[in-house]
């Protein structure tokens, strides 16, 4: 599963913002970013969480466990492309939080294990039998989401199409980072409902994260020393100042349709 992002605040309700009004109903896309970035987490977690207990773990267990896949999980939505290819940058990017010697170990194992090919550069590649495994996760992951989202189909059939607009704008001005990494998400011909919906939301998240990046780093901190930062009003400051450079993308929707997602989010199990 993919990196967590530090640094939120105790959770908002989406649809009753605390101390929110009648204007609660007209978010401004700067509030939405704020307000939906947990309720994107709660989703993709919960869809992450099922393709594990559904059969994920019995897959990574038959190409060697986590050890072999970890990192096939995390850059799925990129390595599963043939020739897809993450480059060093972008890999310490999305890792940031990370001890990088323990990444590159990481690597390391799973290139022994004859699922990643890496480069001269430092950037990577799944192998063939990478990719046979991400096909087959892919597989899991469909079944995994019609079942939890089973009876939400009108719910998927509204977030899939949104969330695809949002992230083709975001792309349109992306800059080095985790999300210029990820996205735009592998989506092949016949892609399910379901996996479609998981992997835009897990591809948007990194755009999120890229921000509070940004955020922190003007604020003078490192990716240690912001994970340490206590709540009190210099963590609030950065997550305003995050909450304003993660909302571009949202403005690409109109504000029902802002509340329409933040909703149908709601909604879902998980």
């Amino acid at each position: 599963m993919s990196a967590t992002i530090p640094g939120r605040g105790a959770p908002r309700s989406p649809l009753h913002p605390a101390g929110a009004g009648d204007d609660a109903l007209d978010l401004p896309p700067h509030r939405f970013a704020g307000l939906v970035a947990p309720a994107v987490d709660r989703a993709f977690v919960a869809g992450m969480l099922a393709g594990r207990d559904g059969g994920g773990a019995e897959l990574s267990s038959r190409y060697g466990g986590p050890p072999a896949t970890g990192f096939l999980v995390e850059f799925r939505t990129r390595l599963a492309v043939p020739g897809g290819t993450v480059d060093a940058e972008g890999f310490a990017a999305v890792t940031r939080y990370r001890d990088p010697a323990a990444c590159q170990r990481a690597l390391d194992k799973q290139v022994a294990y004859g699922m990643i090919q890496r480069f001269p550069d430092g950037g990577f590649c799944a192998t063939e039998r990478g990719l046979a495994f991400l096909a087959e996760l892919f597989g899991v992951h469909g079944e995994v989401t019609e079942e939890l989202w089973a009876g939400h189909d009108e719910r998927v059939a509204r977030l899939v199409p949104a969330l695809g607009r949002v992230l083709a704008y975001a792309f349109a001005s992306a800059e080095p980072g985790a999300f210029a990494t990820m996205a735009p998400p592998h989506e092949p011909d016949g892609t399910p409902p379901g996996v479609l919906l998981l992997n835009r939301l897990g591809t948007l998240r990194y755009h999120r994260a890229d921000a509070h990046a940004t955020a922190w780093t003007a604020a003078g901190h490192t990716a240690a020393s912001v994970v340490e930062l206590p709540d009190g009003p210099e963590r609030l400051a950065i997550e305003q100042e995050t909450d304003r450079r993660a909302a571009g993308p949202w403005a690409v929707l109109a504000a029902e349709e802002r509340l329409e997602l933040l909703a149908d989010l709601a909604a879902l199990p998980g």
